[in-house]
Protein backbone atom coordinates (compact mmCIF):
# COMPACT_ATOMS: atom_id res chain seq x y z
CA UNK A 1 0.00 0.00 0.00
CA UNK A 2 0.85 3.70 -0.71
CA UNK A 3 1.19 6.04 2.04
CA UNK A 4 0.94 9.80 2.17
CA UNK A 5 1.07 12.78 4.39
CA UNK A 6 -1.13 15.77 5.23
CA UNK A 7 1.01 19.15 5.13
CA UNK A 8 0.46 20.02 8.59
CA UNK A 9 0.88 16.28 9.84
CA UNK A 10 4.21 15.20 8.24
CA UNK A 11 5.11 12.28 10.73
CA UNK A 12 1.46 10.97 9.99
CA UNK A 13 1.12 8.78 7.11
CA UNK A 14 -2.35 7.44 5.83
CA UNK A 15 -3.12 5.06 3.37
CA UNK A 16 -3.87 6.32 -0.38
CA UNK A 17 -6.48 4.26 0.00
CA UNK A 18 -9.18 5.11 2.82
CA UNK A 19 -12.38 2.69 3.40
CA UNK A 20 -15.65 4.47 3.26
CA UNK A 21 -18.26 3.07 5.92
CA UNK A 22 -21.18 4.59 4.53
CA UNK A 23 -22.57 2.02 1.91
CA UNK A 24 -21.77 -1.31 3.39
CA UNK A 25 -23.75 -4.03 2.58
CA UNK A 26 -26.96 -5.01 4.53
CA UNK A 27 -29.22 -7.72 5.21
CA UNK A 28 -31.83 -6.29 3.70
CA UNK A 29 -33.77 -2.77 1.94
CA UNK A 30 -33.64 -1.24 5.75
CA UNK A 31 -30.21 0.87 6.02
CA UNK A 32 -29.82 -0.25 9.58
CA UNK A 33 -29.45 -3.59 9.17
CA UNK A 34 -26.10 -3.80 8.45
CA UNK A 35 -24.88 -7.62 7.70
CA UNK A 36 -22.09 -7.30 10.12
CA UNK A 37 -20.43 -10.77 8.82
CA UNK A 38 -19.77 -8.67 5.72
CA UNK A 39 -18.23 -5.98 6.36
CA UNK A 40 -16.12 -7.51 9.25
CA UNK A 41 -14.88 -9.64 6.15
CA UNK A 42 -14.29 -6.59 4.16
CA UNK A 43 -13.43 -4.72 7.06
CA UNK A 44 -10.36 -7.12 7.60
CA UNK A 45 -9.30 -7.22 4.40
CA UNK A 46 -8.60 -3.69 3.71
CA UNK A 47 -6.45 -3.90 6.89
CA UNK A 48 -4.60 -6.27 5.54
CA UNK A 49 -4.10 -5.09 2.34
CA UNK A 50 -2.31 -1.99 4.05
CA UNK A 51 -5.68 0.58 4.54
CA UNK A 52 -5.09 2.71 7.87
CA UNK A 53 -7.84 5.02 7.28
CA UNK A 54 -11.58 4.22 7.99
CA UNK A 55 -14.20 7.42 7.35
CA UNK A 56 -17.61 7.63 9.21
CA UNK A 57 -20.16 9.63 10.14
CA UNK A 58 -23.00 10.34 12.56
CA UNK A 59 -25.81 9.64 10.10
CA UNK A 60 -24.23 6.85 8.08
CA UNK A 61 -26.48 3.80 7.91
CA UNK A 62 -29.50 5.73 9.47
CA UNK A 63 -26.48 6.03 12.71
CA UNK A 64 -25.86 2.53 12.41
CA UNK A 65 -22.13 2.65 10.65
CA UNK A 66 -20.74 4.25 13.90
CA UNK A 67 -21.92 1.71 16.13
CA UNK A 68 -20.96 -1.29 13.68
CA UNK A 69 -17.38 0.78 12.99
CA UNK A 70 -16.73 0.81 16.69
CA UNK A 71 -17.70 -2.58 17.65
CA UNK A 72 -15.47 -4.15 14.32
CA UNK A 73 -12.19 -2.13 15.77
CA UNK A 74 -13.13 -3.14 19.49
CA UNK A 75 -13.63 -6.76 18.92
CA UNK A 76 -10.29 -6.91 16.90
CA UNK A 77 -8.31 -4.79 18.87
CA UNK A 78 -7.56 -2.20 16.16
CA UNK A 79 -7.95 0.99 17.65
CA UNK A 80 -4.39 1.52 17.63
CA UNK A 81 -3.57 0.49 13.86
CA UNK A 82 -5.76 2.75 12.09
CA UNK A 83 -6.97 6.33 12.38
CA UNK A 84 -10.06 6.67 12.91
CA UNK A 85 -12.25 9.52 11.17
CA UNK A 86 -15.82 10.64 11.58
CA UNK A 87 -18.00 13.68 10.95
CA UNK A 88 -20.31 16.01 12.84
CA UNK A 89 -23.84 16.45 12.09
CA UNK A 90 -23.87 20.09 11.98
CA UNK A 91 -27.47 20.48 11.09
CA UNK A 92 -28.30 19.36 14.44
CA UNK A 93 -27.22 22.00 16.23
CA UNK A 94 -28.87 24.40 17.99
CA UNK A 95 -27.22 25.83 20.33
CA UNK A 96 -23.53 26.24 21.76
CA UNK A 97 -23.89 23.19 24.16
CA UNK A 98 -24.80 20.88 21.28
CA UNK A 99 -20.88 20.07 20.20
CA UNK A 100 -19.75 19.01 23.01
CA UNK A 101 -23.39 16.78 23.45
CA UNK A 102 -23.04 15.43 19.60
CA UNK A 103 -18.87 14.61 19.97
CA UNK A 104 -19.41 12.80 23.75
CA UNK A 105 -22.77 10.52 21.48
CA UNK A 106 -20.02 9.67 18.54
CA UNK A 107 -16.92 8.85 20.89
CA UNK A 108 -19.89 6.61 23.06
CA UNK A 109 -21.10 4.73 19.92
CA UNK A 110 -17.56 4.39 18.68
CA UNK A 111 -16.48 2.72 21.71
CA UNK A 112 -13.01 5.25 21.80
CA UNK A 113 -11.97 8.08 24.05
CA UNK A 114 -10.74 9.72 20.91
CA UNK A 115 -11.24 10.91 17.11
CA UNK A 116 -8.17 11.06 14.98
CA UNK A 117 -9.64 13.26 12.26
CA UNK A 118 -13.18 15.05 13.11
CA UNK A 119 -15.06 17.28 10.21
CA UNK A 120 -17.66 19.15 10.30
CA UNK A 121 -20.11 17.44 8.17
CA UNK A 122 -21.21 18.46 4.61
CA UNK A 123 -20.50 22.30 4.98
CA UNK A 124 -22.20 24.79 2.83
CA UNK A 125 -23.16 28.55 3.46
CA UNK A 126 -25.81 28.00 5.97
CA UNK A 127 -24.17 25.31 7.66
CA UNK A 128 -21.16 27.68 8.14
CA UNK A 129 -22.98 30.54 9.87
CA UNK A 130 -24.33 27.95 11.92
CA UNK A 131 -20.82 27.24 12.96
CA UNK A 132 -19.58 30.78 13.27
CA UNK A 133 -22.97 31.57 15.17
CA UNK A 134 -22.94 28.46 18.02
CA UNK A 135 -18.86 28.80 17.82
CA UNK A 136 -18.10 25.69 16.77
CA UNK A 137 -14.84 25.76 16.16
CA UNK A 138 -13.89 27.07 19.68
CA UNK A 139 -15.49 23.80 20.98
CA UNK A 140 -13.51 21.87 18.54
CA UNK A 141 -10.37 23.26 19.91
CA UNK A 142 -11.52 22.66 23.64
CA UNK A 143 -11.71 19.38 22.73
CA UNK A 144 -8.58 18.93 20.61
CA UNK A 145 -6.72 20.31 23.86
CA UNK A 146 -8.72 17.84 25.61
CA UNK A 147 -7.41 15.11 23.55
CA UNK A 148 -10.83 14.00 22.27
CA UNK A 149 -10.62 14.87 18.92
CA UNK A 150 -6.97 14.56 17.29
CA UNK A 151 -7.05 16.97 13.77
CA UNK A 152 -9.99 19.57 12.77
CA UNK A 153 -11.44 19.45 9.46
CA UNK A 154 -14.23 19.59 7.02
CA UNK A 155 -16.21 17.78 3.87
CA UNK A 156 -18.00 20.39 1.94
CA UNK A 157 -20.99 20.49 -0.71
CA UNK A 158 -21.33 23.90 -1.92
CA UNK A 159 -19.89 25.93 -4.37
CA UNK A 160 -16.22 27.23 -5.00
CA UNK A 161 -16.84 30.83 -3.46
CA UNK A 162 -18.15 29.44 -0.53
CA UNK A 163 -15.47 26.73 -0.18
CA UNK A 164 -12.77 29.69 -0.41
CA UNK A 165 -14.84 31.56 2.86
CA UNK A 166 -14.47 28.56 4.50
CA UNK A 167 -10.74 27.71 3.90
CA UNK A 168 -9.89 31.23 4.53
CA UNK A 169 -12.64 31.93 7.57
CA UNK A 170 -9.80 29.18 9.82
CA UNK A 171 -6.26 29.55 9.93
CA UNK A 172 -6.17 26.07 11.58
CA UNK A 173 -7.94 23.62 9.07
CA UNK A 174 -5.72 20.43 8.50
CA UNK A 175 -7.56 18.91 6.15
CA UNK A 176 -10.61 19.02 4.10
CA UNK A 177 -12.83 16.17 1.99
CA UNK A 178 -14.14 17.12 -1.20
CA UNK A 179 -16.23 15.25 -4.03
CA UNK A 180 -13.64 14.76 -7.21
CA UNK A 181 -13.71 12.66 -10.22
CA UNK A 182 -13.14 12.71 -13.76
CA UNK A 183 -16.21 14.04 -14.22
CA UNK A 184 -16.89 16.71 -11.59
CA UNK A 185 -13.63 18.55 -11.76
CA UNK A 186 -15.39 21.83 -12.05
CA UNK A 187 -18.42 20.58 -9.55
CA UNK A 188 -18.44 22.75 -6.14
CA UNK A 189 -15.07 23.28 -4.85
CA UNK A 190 -13.24 21.10 -7.80
CA UNK A 191 -9.99 21.32 -9.24
CA UNK A 192 -9.53 25.06 -8.42
CA UNK A 193 -10.59 24.58 -4.26
CA UNK A 194 -7.97 21.34 -4.60
CA UNK A 195 -5.41 23.48 -5.13
CA UNK A 196 -6.53 26.45 -3.55
CA UNK A 197 -6.62 24.19 -0.29
CA UNK A 198 -3.50 22.72 -1.13
CA UNK A 199 -1.65 26.10 -1.42
CA UNK A 200 -2.33 26.87 2.42
CA UNK A 201 -0.72 23.54 3.55
CA UNK A 202 -4.61 22.15 3.92
CA UNK A 203 -4.49 18.39 3.10
CA UNK A 204 -7.58 16.84 0.81
CA UNK A 205 -9.53 13.93 1.07
CA UNK A 206 -11.46 12.78 -1.59
CA UNK A 207 -14.98 11.71 -1.48
CA UNK A 208 -17.08 9.95 -4.41
CA UNK A 209 -13.98 9.13 -7.17
CA UNK A 210 -16.79 6.84 -8.52
CA UNK A 211 -19.21 9.47 -8.37
CA UNK A 212 -21.61 6.99 -5.61
CA UNK A 213 -20.35 3.73 -8.50
CA UNK A 214 -21.74 5.46 -11.30
CA UNK A 215 -18.42 5.50 -13.14
CA UNK A 216 -17.65 1.82 -12.36
CA UNK A 217 -20.45 0.71 -14.50
CA UNK A 218 -20.18 3.45 -17.52
CA UNK A 219 -21.43 2.65 -21.24
CA UNK A 220 -20.15 1.04 -24.09
CA UNK A 221 -18.73 4.61 -25.73
CA UNK A 222 -16.81 5.26 -23.03
CA UNK A 223 -15.30 1.62 -22.66
CA UNK A 224 -14.33 2.01 -25.96
CA UNK A 225 -12.22 5.24 -25.27
CA UNK A 226 -10.74 3.90 -22.88
CA UNK A 227 -9.75 0.66 -24.42
CA UNK A 228 -8.46 2.94 -26.80
CA UNK A 229 -5.13 3.76 -25.21
CA UNK A 230 -4.14 0.28 -24.98
CA UNK A 231 -4.36 -0.13 -21.25
CA UNK A 232 -6.70 -3.13 -20.22
CA UNK A 233 -8.43 -1.81 -16.70
CA UNK A 234 -11.84 -1.79 -15.35
CA UNK A 235 -14.03 1.39 -15.03
CA UNK A 236 -13.26 1.49 -11.58
CA UNK A 237 -9.72 1.45 -12.10
CA UNK A 238 -9.69 4.29 -14.19
CA UNK A 239 -11.38 6.22 -11.55
CA UNK A 240 -9.29 5.81 -8.75
CA UNK A 241 -6.22 6.41 -11.05
CA UNK A 242 -7.46 9.84 -11.91
CA UNK A 243 -7.33 10.83 -8.59
CA UNK A 244 -4.77 9.46 -7.32
CA UNK A 245 -2.85 10.93 -10.14
CA UNK A 246 -3.55 14.31 -8.24
CA UNK A 247 -0.44 15.41 -5.95
CA UNK A 248 -2.67 17.49 -3.81
CA UNK A 249 -4.77 14.43 -2.46
CA UNK A 250 -3.74 12.56 0.49
CA UNK A 251 -6.24 10.10 0.95
CA UNK A 252 -9.27 8.76 -1.75
CA UNK A 253 -12.40 7.23 0.20
CA UNK A 254 -14.48 4.55 -1.49
CA UNK A 255 -17.55 2.61 0.08
CA UNK A 256 -16.49 -0.65 -1.02
CA UNK A 257 -19.12 -2.86 -0.46
CA UNK A 258 -17.06 -6.38 -0.92
CA UNK A 259 -13.89 -7.83 0.25
CA UNK A 260 -13.21 -8.20 -4.20
CA UNK A 261 -13.83 -4.61 -4.21
CA UNK A 262 -11.03 -3.61 -1.41
CA UNK A 263 -8.75 -5.67 -3.24
CA UNK A 264 -9.15 -4.41 -6.84
CA UNK A 265 -9.23 -0.75 -5.15
CA UNK A 266 -5.97 -1.47 -3.11
CA UNK A 267 -4.25 -2.90 -6.04
CA UNK A 268 -4.55 0.68 -7.84
CA UNK A 269 -3.66 2.32 -5.07
CA UNK A 270 -0.81 0.80 -4.45
CA UNK A 271 -0.11 1.11 -7.92
CA UNK A 272 -0.89 5.29 -8.72
CA UNK A 273 1.62 8.04 -8.07
CA UNK A 274 0.77 11.56 -8.66
CA UNK A 275 2.17 12.85 -11.95
CA UNK A 276 1.92 9.20 -13.41
CA UNK A 277 -0.67 9.64 -15.84
CA UNK A 278 0.60 9.80 -19.40
CA UNK A 279 -0.73 12.36 -22.27
CA UNK A 280 -2.72 9.69 -24.06
CA UNK A 281 -4.64 8.40 -20.79
CA UNK A 282 -5.28 12.05 -19.87
CA UNK A 283 -6.81 12.57 -23.15
CA UNK A 284 -9.09 9.43 -23.02
CA UNK A 285 -10.73 11.03 -19.50
CA UNK A 286 -11.51 14.02 -21.21
CA UNK A 287 -13.41 12.02 -23.86
CA UNK A 288 -14.90 10.61 -21.28
CA UNK A 289 -15.82 13.24 -19.42
CA UNK A 290 -17.25 15.38 -22.65
CA UNK A 291 -19.74 12.05 -23.70
CA UNK A 292 -21.04 12.56 -20.19
CA UNK A 293 -21.88 16.18 -20.71
CA UNK A 294 -23.44 15.78 -23.83
CA UNK A 295 -26.07 13.35 -22.06
CA UNK A 296 -26.47 16.01 -19.26
CA UNK A 297 -29.73 17.92 -20.42
CA UNK A 298 -28.92 21.27 -18.45
CA UNK A 299 -25.60 22.96 -18.78
CA UNK A 300 -25.19 24.23 -15.19
CA UNK A 301 -21.26 24.14 -13.76
CA UNK A 302 -22.04 24.45 -10.64
CA UNK A 303 -20.75 28.00 -10.27
CA UNK A 304 -23.48 28.90 -7.61
CA UNK A 305 -24.11 32.45 -9.27
CA UNK A 306 -27.57 32.06 -9.24
CA UNK A 307 -28.04 31.03 -5.21
CA UNK A 308 -29.57 32.21 -2.93
CA UNK A 309 -32.51 31.59 -4.41
CA UNK A 310 -34.96 33.78 -2.74
CA UNK A 311 -37.26 31.31 -2.27
CA UNK A 312 -34.60 28.36 -0.80
CA UNK A 313 -34.46 26.13 -4.30
CA UNK A 314 -31.11 24.50 -4.52
CA UNK A 315 -30.58 25.42 -8.32
CA UNK A 316 -27.29 24.06 -8.97
CA UNK A 317 -28.30 20.75 -6.71
CA UNK A 318 -31.22 19.69 -8.48
CA UNK A 319 -29.75 20.31 -12.29
CA UNK A 320 -27.10 18.37 -10.62
CA UNK A 321 -29.29 15.67 -9.99
CA UNK A 322 -31.60 15.80 -12.87
CA UNK A 323 -28.20 15.76 -15.04
CA UNK A 324 -27.09 12.32 -13.36
CA UNK A 325 -30.13 10.45 -13.57
CA UNK A 326 -30.64 11.33 -17.63
CA UNK A 327 -26.28 10.92 -18.26
CA UNK A 328 -26.07 7.59 -16.47
CA UNK A 329 -29.60 6.53 -16.94
CA UNK A 330 -30.03 6.48 -12.81
CA UNK A 331 -33.86 8.13 -12.43
CA UNK A 332 -34.58 5.63 -10.02
CA UNK A 333 -32.14 6.25 -7.02
CA UNK A 334 -31.94 10.39 -8.31
CA UNK A 335 -35.31 10.52 -8.16
CA UNK A 336 -35.52 9.05 -4.57
CA UNK A 337 -32.12 11.36 -3.10
CA UNK A 338 -34.50 14.59 -4.80
CA UNK A 339 -37.11 13.75 -3.18
CA UNK A 340 -36.12 12.65 0.06
CA UNK A 341 -33.40 15.51 -0.02
CA UNK A 342 -34.96 18.54 -1.42
CA UNK A 343 -38.65 18.18 -2.01
CA UNK A 344 -39.06 17.52 1.39
CA UNK A 345 -36.87 19.82 2.72
CA UNK A 346 -38.60 22.59 0.98
CA UNK A 347 -35.31 23.07 -1.50
CA UNK A 348 -36.78 20.89 -4.88
CA UNK A 349 -37.71 22.95 -7.96
CA UNK A 350 -41.64 22.74 -6.56
CA UNK A 351 -40.71 25.98 -4.44
CA UNK A 352 -39.86 27.88 -7.43
CA UNK A 353 -42.11 30.74 -7.89
CA UNK A 354 -40.60 31.84 -11.46
CA UNK A 355 -39.42 35.33 -9.96
CA UNK A 356 -37.01 35.06 -12.02
CA UNK A 357 -34.04 36.77 -9.92
CA UNK A 358 -31.56 34.12 -10.78
CA UNK A 359 -31.49 34.08 -14.71
CA UNK A 360 -29.58 37.50 -15.50
CA UNK A 361 -26.87 35.85 -13.00
CA UNK A 362 -26.35 32.69 -14.54
CA UNK A 363 -23.08 33.04 -16.58
CA UNK A 364 -24.50 30.03 -19.24
CA UNK A 365 -27.64 32.05 -19.60
CA UNK A 366 -29.69 28.91 -18.76
CA UNK A 367 -33.37 29.11 -19.06
CA UNK A 368 -33.52 28.26 -14.74
CA UNK A 369 -37.28 28.50 -14.80
CA UNK A 370 -38.14 25.95 -17.59
CA UNK A 371 -35.62 23.80 -16.41
CA UNK A 372 -36.12 23.38 -13.02
CA UNK A 373 -39.61 22.60 -13.89
CA UNK A 374 -38.33 20.30 -16.45
CA UNK A 375 -36.16 18.78 -13.82
CA UNK A 376 -38.78 18.62 -11.15
CA UNK A 377 -41.17 16.74 -13.66
CA UNK A 378 -38.82 13.74 -14.87
CA UNK A 379 -37.86 13.51 -11.35
CA UNK A 380 -41.46 13.06 -9.92
CA UNK A 381 -42.43 10.83 -12.83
Amino acid sequence: MQYRSFPKIPNLKVSALGLGMMRLPTTDSDPTHIDEKATEELFLTALERGVNYVDTAYPYHNGASEIVTGRLINKHGLRDRLYLATKCPVWLVKGESDWDRLLSEQLAKLGTDHIDFYLLHALNAERWDTIRTYRGLEALERAKAQGRIRHIGFSFHDSLSVFKRIIDGYENWEFCQVQYNYLDTEYQAGLEGIQYAAAKDIGVIIMEPLRGGALAKVPEPVDRIFAATGKERSPADWALRFVLNRNEVVTVLSGMGSSQQVLENSIVADQVHPGQLSGPELAAYASAAAYFREKMPVPCTSCGYCMPCPNGVAIPDVFGIYNSAMAFNEREGNSRWYQKGYVSAGKGADSCIACGACLPKCPQHIDIINSLAEAHRVLTA
